[in-house]
């Protein structure tokens, strides 16, 4: 477990693209090193059911069907880190997404005396992401996952865990659509990691091998950010 009497919390980020396992291994770090996982969808729901001040104000904003602001994220992650849970220290996953957040983060983390311990890159192939993301499908009645290359159930259409018959597949799961949201990945990310570079912040882990094996080297960096 991390040592909590340190005078301020670690503070790590998990960079990588849609598919790149972020939420996994941010769940596996959180139970290995008594983290937790902040991310930036998660945060938002949660300060609008909470009816917070900044959670009314991102709540306007997306019912009026436009982009909640920074400066509302900021304010919700700022009554999020004063929660004493987050004490340990904090996974960010999916935040900050460009240069401008990164700098508001740095003035958020800077007003408690904290940084950016690691900014951990999950390096991927964009075309294996495309064929790895694409070829998902679940069973819809209990949720199992498959794969069209890696992953089909014995019986061709139905769930080898509860022998359902109906599959399911998010529309978004589709070779165009990945390949979209890629592009956009690396034209907001690449100057995160130019950004974070910078600052001595930046750690990269080849993501395309064993999950095992990733979370070993995450964990090899996540220690050493934290000691």
């Amino acid at each position: 477990m991390l040592d909590t009497k340190t005078t301020t919390a670690p503070v790590l980020i998990l960079l990588g693209p849609p598919g790149a396992g972020k939420g996994t291994q941010a769940r596996m770090l959180e139970d290995r090193f008594g983290l937790v996982q902040l991310s930036t969808g998660d945060l938002l729901r949660a300060a609008v059911a909470a009816g917070t001040e900044a959670g009314k104000a991102a709540k306007a904003v997306m019912e009026a069907g436009d982009l909640v602001s920074d400066e509302i994220v900021i304010a919700i992650l700022r009554d999020r880190l004063a929660d004493a849970d987050c004490a340990s220290g904090v996974i960010l996953d999916g935040f900050p997404r460009t240069t401008v957040q990164a700098e508001a983060l740095d003035a958020l983390l800077a007003e408690s005396g904290q940084k950016i311990n690691a900014a951990i890159s999950l390096d991927v192939e964009d075309a294996a992401m495309v064929t790895r993301i694409s070829g998902r499908y679940t069973c819809g009645g209990c949720g199992e996952g498959y794969h069209d290359m890696f992953k089909q159930p014995a019986v061709q259409g139905a769930c080898d865990k509860c022998g359902g018959t109906e599959m399911k597949r998010r529309a978004d799961d589709n070779a165009e659509t990945v390949a979209s949201r890629l592009e956009a990945y690396h034209a907001q990310t690449a100057p995160l990691i130019a950004y974070y570079d910078g600052k001595g912040a930046l750690q990269r882990i080849d993501a395309m091998g064993d999950i095992d094996a990733i979370a070993g080297d995450l964990r090899a960096i996540v220690a050493s950010a934290t000691a």
